[in-house]
């Protein structure tokens, strides 16, 4: 399985000259308006590239294509590179494009999976190379398609490790909108997805097999151990509804001790529970939660910690809270903790947060959440400055 290492971005709404490294758990902190959900959004995007269709993905989101780019530069198309690397952590290959907004597909594009090169030419033609015989296999691109070009060309083209490339790309999902009012509501069928929102969990349950069903359940026991059950009942029309049984020690009344309740009346924070768990056990790749604290009991946030950084997925989550850095352990906080912070022209630029000398020594003595609290964000800035003026 290849992991994402490491992404370059120019003209992506803040992101402008952009670079970040990735681990297996990454987790971006800044102040607000850094664009810590704008780098969500711009992994979604990747994702949305190999899927195709990328005019409901900006309805979905309610944007115009004119909202992608940045309003900080005067260039028109949005380039990226992203670098893969095998489970060991060696190179696998990376994938660059330019993407015009206008035309809503990638005018330009090269991937190169170090045994196999696809590249199209001038927009008009796709050459697919054999690098062990450098022999080369032309197409002509005589039909129209929106994202990359991977959303349009026969699989059967494409050699395996383009195709597991593709194929980690489209297992991106974010849900950087989660939220209970969207978790709460009926839907028919997910389609595989939650959804950004998390807008299709009933669906995505019900679809769900027994066997998975039952370790969803005992995960989440794990953190509401009266939980029995949970439900997903077939209304009229084919809507899916959530249900949960509980029970509770000892009797009054006459009544039962087991007490089953609709998603209406849900506490939010087992919703958001039941969705995050949900999405661990998809066969998704790379799993992206903004503030993932939100509407989650202090008392949890470990749990949740330790299922994000022992899941097999790569993961990327946003927070504002300490907490969550203090239930991480050194050597995954040095890894996966970035700071992103706005330049004085308004670019949105990361660093590893514990590679700041001030930072590296204060975890010397402190967790990784203490020496968050211990820093002025306000002063970092200079700090950070003088050390990429002397890159």
């Amino acid at each position: 399985m290849r992991h994402i290492k490491r992404i370059e971005v120019e003209n992506f709404k803040s992101l402008v000259d952009f670079q970040i490294d990735l681990a297996k758990f990454s987790c971006l902190i800044g102040m607000n308006g850094s664009g810590k959900s704008t780098v969500l959004q711009f992994l979604d995007f990747l994702s949305q590239l190999v899927r195709g269709d990328m005019k409901d993905w900006l309805k979905i989101r309610k944007w115009k294509s004119t909202d992608l780019k940045s309003k900080l530069t005067r260039k028109m198309n949005i380039e990226f590179r992203v670098l893969f690397v095998d489970d060991q952590g060696e190179p696998a290959g990376h994938w660059e494009a330019s993407y015009s907004p206008s035309r809503k597909h990638c005018t330009f594009e090269r991937i190169d999976m170090l045994d196999y090169l696809l590249e199209i030419k001038k927009g008009k033609v796709v050459e697919i190379t054999d690098l062990a015989t450098a022999k080369a296999k032309t197409y002509e691109i005589t039909f129209d398609y929106e994202g990359s070009i991977l959303s349009s060309l026969k699989e059967d083209l494409l050699s395996p490790s383009i195709l597991e490339c593709k194929r980690l790309l489209d297992k991106i999902k974010s849900l950087d909108l989660l939220a209970p009012e969207h978790l709460r509501q009926r839907t028919r069928e997910s389609s595989g997805t939650l959804g950004l929102g998390g807008q299709n969990l009933s669906a995505f349950l019900h679809e769900m097999d027994d066997g998975k069903r039952i370790e969803l359940r005992e995960r989440l026991k794990k953190a509401y151990p009266q939980l029995q059950g949970i439900l997903v009942k077939s209304l009229r029309s084919g809507w899916k509804q959530i249900e949960i049984r509980e029970n509770y020690e000892g009797q009054e009344g006459g009544f039962s001790n087991s007490m089953i309740t609709e998603a209406r009346h849900i506490n939010d924070g087992m919703l958001r529970l039941m969705a995050i768990l949900a999405e661990l056990q998809s066969d998704n790749e790379f799993l992206l939660f903004d503030e993932i604290e939100n509407g989650i009991n202090p008392e949890l946030i470990e749990f949740v910690l330790d299922e994000l950084v022992t899941t097999c997925q790569q993961v990327m989550v946003t927070t504002h809270s300490p907490m969550i850095l203090n239930f991480l352990e050194d050597d995954v906080a040095r890894a996966g903790v970035i700071y992103l912070y706005k330049t004085r022209d308004g670019h949105t630029h990361s660093i590893n947060f514990f590679s700041i000398p001030s930072l590296a020594e204060k975890l010397t003595v402190m967790g990784p959440g203490e020496a968050f609290v211990d820093t002025d964000l306000w002063a970092l800035g200079e700090e950070i400055e003088a050390i990429t003026e002397g890159r």
